[in-house]
């Protein structure tokens, strides 16, 4: 049978598409060969899963058991109620997964990529939902999205980014990182992107935000009770209600004049 030239190049333009789907498709492991392997595995011999494709599979309520798991592709997995407690995620891709109270306490997520993920089941978000990283080291990760609630207190997140502009890929200014209530006491955020990140309430009592940027930050009602600001650039950010008692560093604060709700600071 013969086609014209505009009928062969349609059919090319879908036999592409639909092989690139295909392939798109394809993960090293099914949810039931990873749920097995993990079930018969030994605690004190963490799995190999280094640099795996595990797109999009149900992962839901398994217990990885301290696997690694370092330069997987997780995008769009269901986590929930997984515990990833002590697993190796350093330069793990994370976006977009459901990430519904799950526990990465003590992982190693260093460089990792954790971009837009549905954290909670509702518009409301449940404190039994939001997930913990108590410990994790989060050094250069990419946050962006919902963390509202988690729990990253004596977290190392030294050069992370929470911010919606170049380094995520986010564009619009509505769009922010959300971390209404998050428990960041005593973690380590030197030198973090926190532009436009919403801090409203959050616990930062201890600690380190020295050379952090939190422009355009919203830290209305946040704690900062000791924490270290040295260097810290607060240009245009919201300080109404935020306390700052015993607090160390202020008179090195960047762009405090610029502030809003200065007045409203709780000393």
């Amino acid at each position: 049978m013969r086609y014209c030239p505009l009928c062969r190049r349609a059919l090319l333009a879908v036999a592409l598409i639909a092989s690139s789907t295909v392939s798109a498709g394809a993960t090293d492991l099914t949810a039931r060969q990873l749920t097995e392997q993990l079930f018969r595995a030994d605690p004190g011999q963490p799995l190999d899963f280094r640099d795996m494709d595990l797109r999009n599979l149900d992962m839901s309520g398994l217990d990885f058991k301290r696997a690694r798991l370092s330069g997987s592709n997780l995008f769009g997995a269901d986590l929930t109620g997984a515990d990833l407690s002590g697993v190796d995620l350093s330069a793990a891709r994370l976006d977009r997964i459901t990430m519904i109270g799950v526990r990465f306490d003590g992982a190693n997520l260093a460089g990792a990529s954790l971009l837009r993920p549905s954290a909670f089941s509702s518009l409301s978000p449940p404190a039994n939902e939001a997930s913990s990283f108590a410990g994790a080291d989060l050094r250069g990760a990419r946050m962006f999205g919902q963390f509202n609630r988690a729990n990253l207190r004596g977290a190392n997140l030294t050069g992370a980014t929470f911010a919606p502009f170049n380094q995520t890929g986010f564009i619009e200014e509505i769009w922010r990182t959300e971390l209404v209530g998050a428990d960041l006491s005593t973690a380590n955020l030197k030198d973090a992107n926190l532009n436009y990140a919403l801090l409203a309430y959050s616990n930062l009592r201890g600690a380190n935000l020295s050379g952090a940027v939190l422009t355009n930050a919203d830290l209305s009602g946040a704690d900062l009770t000791g924490a270290d600001l040295t260097g810290a650039d607060l240009s245009k950010a919201d300080l109404d209600g935020t306390i700052l008692t015993g607090a160390r560093g202020l008179d090195a604060i960047i762009g405090l004049t610029s502030a809003r709700n200065t007045e409203k600071i709780i000393r």
